[in-house]
């Protein structure tokens, strides 16, 4: 078994849409474990870091304003292959592809105004999670449910 901590955001718009909490209950409900959560404003510089492999395409711009728009929500997810878990919950980047019952499926509505970032990798999820967290702000802890789900 693979178990591993990986990366996700919710976005800017997912806080005014007043759906954090359906999102966050269907990360967990697929066995997550949130190590660490934090409410915050990127700064322009942290979303460049961020996205740095989009500088030039684009979409690049728009999606740093996007992001810089509002709140989002940082967190840091572990469980038996998690990044790969994340990514299949979420669904297709471009919301026109991702199947319903995926969260990007059933709440984004427009490819530049998509509601949650999710790893695409281990290392993705390494160096993302070190941009946005301090490491004694993930909380490592014994889950009981695990041992249902396992």
């Amino acid at each position: 078994m693979a178990f591993e901590k990986t990366f996700a955001m919710l976005k800017p718009g997912i806080l005014q849409r007043r759906i954090v909490g359906d999102v966050i209950r269907r990360l967990e409900h697929k066995g997550l474990r949130i190590q660490a959560l934090k409410l915050m404003n990127i700064t322009p510089e942290l979303a460049a870091q961020h996205y740095a492999e989009h500088k030039g395409k684009p979409f690049y711009d728009p999606l740093i304003e996007y992001m810089t728009s509002g709140p989002v929500i940082a967190m840091v997810l572990a469980g038996e292959h998690a990044t790969h878990q994340l990514r299949k919950i979420c669904g297709a980047t471009n919301p026109d592809e991702a199947a319903p019952g995926t969260i990007r499926g059933d709440y984004s509505e427009k490819m530049n105004r998509n509601v949650i970032h999710a790893s695409d990798s281990p290392e993705s999820a390494a160096r993302e999670i070190a941009l946005f967290f301090k490491p004694e702000e993930i909380i490592e802890y014994e889950d009981e449910h695990a041992k249902w789900i396992v």
